[in-house]
Formats: C-alpha cells, structure tokens, sequence
C-alpha cells in the first residue's frame, strides 16, 4: 500500500496539549524551586467546595477599598446619616400626627411640616452623594480586581490555557466581577441602612413602650429561623446559575470562533441544538433561584404583616385600657412598619449577597491561582552578543543588521508529557549549532510542537536537559529567552488594529520606514498597496479583514523585525499558494541567514534546504541527517519523499 504523505509532512501536529500535565520536580540535579507541581483540582471540584457566606472573602473584598479610605469613609459616615435620617423623618411625621394634628394645633402643623421638608431634603441631597460615592467606589474596586484577574491570568504557562475554558475566564472577568461590584456597592451600604433603620426604629418602640416591644422582638426568632431554612437552597442555586452561565459563554466564545469549522460541516442545527440545552440547564439554575426567593420573600413579608396584625391587638387593647395613649400607639405603628420593611429588603440583598459571595470565590481563586511553574530562584537573563556588555536585556534591540548570531540549541535526552504517563516525546536528543536550521518532520502526534513548545519554555520537559548557548532551560530567565525569539505559526493569529500596530509587535519603536524596509527585505513591499488603506488598514478581529495570505505575510515580517536569534517556524507556510512560498525563498533565506532556527513543514521545499532534518515517530527521532543523505539511506523519510513527489507530479 502506498504510503500517504499528507499525514508524515501533515499540515498541523495535533499533539498540543488538552489535558493539565504536572510541570517538572527535581530533576538532572537542578533544584526543584518553583518548579514543584502544584496539584489542582478541576473547576467543578473547587465549585462544589465553595461556601455560602465567607467572612474572610468579605474582609479581603473590603481591604480593596483602602487605596480610596477617604471616599470609603465618607460614604459610610453617609451610610449611617441616612439610617439617623430615615427614622428621623418617621419621627418628625408621626409627632406630628399625634401632636398638632390631635390637638387641632395649625401653627404646629405648619412648623412641624415646614421641619419635615427641610430635614427631607437634606435626607435626598446626602443620599445623592451616598448613590455617587458608593458607584465610585464599587468601580474603583472592580478597576483593581480586573488588572490584578487579567495580570495573574498573563502569568500563568501555556499548560493553563490548554485545559482552562475560554468562557470561565470570561465570566471571571465579567459576570463574577459584576456580582462583586453589586455587593460592595450595593448590597454593603443598602444593608447598613437597613440595618441602622431597624436599630433606630428598636430603640425609639423601646423608649415608647417596653411592653409591645417585646412582640416586635418575638418575631427575630422566625426570622432567623426562616433565613436559615432557605439559605443552603439559595446558595446551591446561586452558584449553579453562575456555573451554567461560564457554560453558556464558553460555548458561546468556542461557536463564534469556529463558526468556519461550523457551517462547512453543516453543523449548526447541531450546535444550536447543544447551545439551547445549555441555555435551558441554565434557565431552570435560574428559575430555581427565582422560586426560592419568590418563596422566601412573601413568607418574610407575611410574618411581617402578621405581627403588624398583633401589636394592633396588643395595642388597641392598652389604650382602651388606659396603658397607652393614642399618641404613642400611633407613633409605635409608624416605627414598627419602619422596623418590619427592611426584612424583605434584607431578604434580597441577602440573596444578591450570595450572588457576590459565590463570585468573590471563583475571582479570588483565580487570582490567587499561582503558575504551575516559574523561573528558577536563580534564574538569569540570556546574554544577548549583539548587545553591548552590562546592557540591560530590555532595551530596545539595535537596528536591524542581518549579522545576528544565532542561538545553540541543544536538546539532550528529553522526555515529556502532557498528562502524567502518556509520554508524548522519549529520549529526544540533537545539537543545531548557531545559524543552523533544524526542520522537524513527521507524523500527525509525532511530537514536533512538543519539542518546540520545550525550546521555547512554554513548557518544562520531564526529564533530560535543554540547552541554550549552553546553559540549561531552566537557569536562563524566561522573558529574556523570548526576547530573543521570532515565532511564526500556522494559525496566523494578528491583534485587533491596524497592519502596522501588528507588524511592530514586537518592536514597538520601529519607525514606518523600518516596517516598509522589512517588507522590501522579505520580497512584501507591494503588500500595502493592495491593502484598502495602506498599513494603516485594520486587520479586524483575528486578522479577519485580510486574506490568509496577507496574514501570514504580516507574521513573516513582525517575526524579521523582532531580530532574533532563535526563529520558530511552525507549518509557516502552509497558508501561503506554491507562487507566494516562491516569492518568500529567498526572503526567508535573509531571516533564517545566522540565526538558529527550528522549522516544522509539510513542504519539502521548506525542507530541503535544513542543515538537520529530524524524522519523528511516536515522540523518538527515527531517523536525522541532511535532504541527500535521508534520501541515499532510502528509509522512512525517502519512501514518504518519493511518495509525495509522485503526489505532486
């Protein structure tokens, strides 16, 4: 049978990894460090271990608002202002009633309506600044908590975003940092003057009349009993909702950016199909919710009404007996409904409270989520020859030269893993010494994008040593290391902006005339005057406003004005038509000319060219050596080389 060349030189090497795999302990006598495994458990794990209410989380949550202690302080000065206010008010309406209204007293009324006005309106001016410190506030805190989420979501290796969802962090950033702003902003403050007009209200019925208020204080019991009854329920039903709803949006996120993948397979029915099941798991996470609120709230209410019910027994019977005057009862009422009405309030913003509490636990811990590896203690940078001695490795690179020297790579009995006990590469070892090109061939999940995911510290092998410029993988700084990297892939990806915000990518400095001489340099300058609006034309999302050829031009030349020494090609131009691929030989030859270079293909004129070719199979090198001496040993690589050139005849 006939060989098929499309799966040795295949188009994409499918072993990058979906799975957590545990970063690499001591190991070839280096010291551990960081490099410990850190064990984890999945996100549903973490989900079901969450805590309704957390005094810890709350405390933590708080401590955000210390860089703002002014405004903080000021609003809950406000805060309980307005609880003194409210009962204030309530003070002021029921003297009125039972003081010049009873008496018939029409200079008092006047006075006492002309105090309530006043006093009401200083109550709204405070409670203008109340609303707007409390906004402030709440963004100052959810500013802070999405650059600390997306900063420690930049920090963490490759290996995370291979096996965390798209969607989770998403609603990390979004849905969960919303519930936490509603809970400081809200459910905080909201709950302070509710809890301030309670305490009012209960000191006030005290002074009025100790016997009634000993009814009032019977109902705290069938509160706290009935908050207890439905609080578990609330809070399963809360993190539920907010669990379905990252589902939802990771479903979401993965449908519109494979919605190519989507229509060409007629998969829509299919996929909206899944998407509505998850739609309906979280619509009944929902109503769930809804009902028991909806339960909770009416049962808060009721006992409310039938205590109101009860001290109007209570009440009327201690006037009619002389206990009480009309006066005191009527001013008792009026505070008892102002203690009965933050219930249900409470009621909600307890629930909101959950809502808050269920997303201060997923945000913290992803914020708390250390990386699964770091530099070494004692890491240090890579010198850089084309520096000078004692420059920092931050500086800006010197122009482009064409004189850079390239990198020694040097792999030496490697193996890795994705997942622990699947061995994806075994024993791997090869030299390529500086302006060397290595090309990397073989079989779909024959290990090459492993063994540049390790070249370029994306990852840390299991056992075995890398080498650059002869020191070990693990010593040299990881930032430094990709500094000094250019890596060109298959996927093309290009950031929102223009063609020249991503052309200088990497080299922010550059001027124009340095971006127009790096597309002269790889044989591109025509390539802004097909663009609409030059290289001032956007690329749109993921490039999507340019051909994929025009993509993957860009990618060629962000990667030669980056200058490194180390270039990655990974299936570089399998987007690229046989007349571009022509037209880029020789440009390529000028970027990959004294520098070290790792090269995975499925051409074999991308190959030919390589001063090592490195047969993979099955995660070991099966054969090396150079285009003509593989082909005079007539083993794997020749019979697949005569096999794809009979293809392409």
């Amino acid at each position: 049978m006939k060989p098929k060349p499309a799966a040795f030189f295949s188009r994409r090497d499918p072993d990058d990894p979906r799975q957590p795999r545990r970063p690499a302990t001591q190991r070839d006598g280096l010291p551990a460090g960081p490099l410990t495994v850190v064990q984890r458990e999945t996100d549903e794990e973490e989900d079901i271990a969450q805590r309704p209410l957390e005094w810890g989380l709350i405390r933590r949550l708080f401590a955000y608002t210390k860089p703002h202690a002014a405004r903080r302080n000021w609003l809950i000065f406000l805060t309980f202002l307005r609880a003194i206010q409210l009962n204030g008010l309530t003070w002021l309406f029921s003297s009125a009633i039972s003081g010049p209204v009873t008496r018939g007293d029409t200079k008092g009324l006047w006075l006492a309506a002309a105090g309530y006005g006043a006093l009401a309106l200083v109550t709204e001016v405070m409670f203008h600044f109340r609303m707007r410190f409390a906004q402030e506030l709440g963004e100052s805190v959810v500013h802070r908590l999405r650059a600390e989420l997306f900063a420690n979501v930049q920090r963490q290796p490759m290996a995370f975003f291979h096996q965390t969802k798209l969607g989770r962090i998403l609603g990390r950033l979004t849905s969960d940092v919303e519930a936490l702003r509603a809970g400081i902003q809200d459910v905080l403050f909201a709950s302070i003057v509710q809890f301030g007009q309670m305490a009012g209200a209960a000191v006030i019925m005290l002074w009025t009349d100790p016997v009634m208020f000993l009814v009032v204080l019977g109902m705290a019991p069938v509160i706290w009993m009935v908050n207890r009854r439905f609080r578990d329920r609330l809070s399963l039903y809360s993190r539920a909702s907010q669990e379905s709803f990252s589902r939802v949006t990771a479903n979401l996120a993965e449908s519109v950016n494979g919605i190519r993948v989507t229509q060409g397979f007629v998969r829509e029915e299919t996929n909206a199909g899944l998407f509505r099941r998850l739609l309906a798991d979280h619509s009944r996470n929902n109503l769930n919710l809804a009902r028991a609120s909806a339960t909770l709230n009416p049962i808060l209410e009721l006992n409310s009404q039938f205590f109101i019910a009860a001290l109007l027994l209570l009440g009327g019977w201690r006037v009619l007996h002389g206990d009480m005057a009309v006066g005191e009862l009527i001013t008792f009422f009026f505070f008892a409904n102002l203690f009965f009405h933050p219930i249900t309030v409470l009621g909600n913003q307890y629930n909101q409270a959950l809502v808050a509490m269920a997303g201060a636990e997923r945000v913290f811990r992803l914020i708390d989520r250390a990386p699964e590896w770091t530099d070494a203690p004692g890491a240090t940078e890579l010198a850089d020859p084309r520096r000078p001695a004692g420059s920092p490795s931050c500086s800006p690179i010197p122009p482009l030269s064409n004189t850079a020297a390239g990198a020694a790579l040097e792999f030496r009995n490697v193996s890795f893993s994705y997942v622990p006990g699947e061995t994806v590469l075994e024993g791997v070892s090869f030299h390529a010494r500086p302006g060397q090109t290595i090309a990397l061939v073989g079989h779909t999940g024959s290990g090459k994008s492993s063994i540049i995911n390790l070249a370029t510290k994306f990852y840390l092998p299991d056992s075995g040593e890398i080498l650059v410029d002869g020191r070990e993988i693990r010593t040299i700084a990881g930032r430094s290391l990709h500094r000094q990297l250019g890596l060109v892939t298959q996927q093309n990806f290009l950031f929102t902006g223009t063609v020249l915000d991503n052309l200088r990518f990497a080299r922010p400095e550059a001027t124009e005339s340095e971006v127009r001489a790096a597309l002269a340099a790889l044989g591109c300058e025509d390539l802004p005057d097909s663009l609409p609006n030059g290289l001032a034309t956007e690329v749109g999302e993921r490039g999507g406003g340019l051909s994929i050829g025009q993509r993957q031009l860009v990618c060629f030349a962000r990667a030669w004005l980056a200058d490194p020494r180390l270039v990655i090609l990974d299936e570089a131009t399998s987007a690229i038509d046989a007349l571009t691929e022509a037209k880029l030989q020789g440009a390529l030859s000028r970027l990959l000319s004294g520098r070290t270079s790792l090269v995975v293909a499925h051409r074999l004129s991308t190959i030919r060219a390589a001063d090592l070719i490195l047969v993979l199979d099955r995660g070991r090198i099966l054969e090396r050596g150079t285009h003509e001496q593989l082909l005079a040993r007539h083993g794997a690589y020749a019979t697949l080389h005569a096999s794809f050139s009979r293809e392409n005849l």
